[in-house]
């Protein structure tokens, strides 16, 4: 079951500049791992080196940051709409 995720501007380099890209999953570390195989290179923009996602980067399901669900063991399934956003920081 293919699952949009919506890639920010900045990560859409890697993945031919597409905003939008279907990876196939039943969680989001599935999702995370679809989208590194396919686009290498994105992963490690993503996750750290234990492979969890990195502080910076959000990542929501339908709304819902992961790290208030099940983090990378988030399940989805067809209908649901993931984001990966940056955090934004400033002064």
């Amino acid at each position: 079951m293919p699952i949009p995720v919506s890639i920010p501007t900045p990560l859409r380099p890697l993945t031919d500049n597409l905003d939008t890209v279907e990876v196939e999953g039943a969680t989001i570390q599935e999702l995370l791992s679809g989208l590194d195989q396919r686009y290498p290179g994105i992963g490690e923009r993503l996750l750290d080196a234990q492979g969890n996602v990195r502080r910076f980067v959000n990542i929501y399901v339908n709304g819902e940051d992961v790290r208030f669900l099940q983090e990378k063991e988030t399940p989805v399934k067809a209908g649901d709409e993931v984001s990966i956003v940056p955090a934004i920081a400033g002064g």
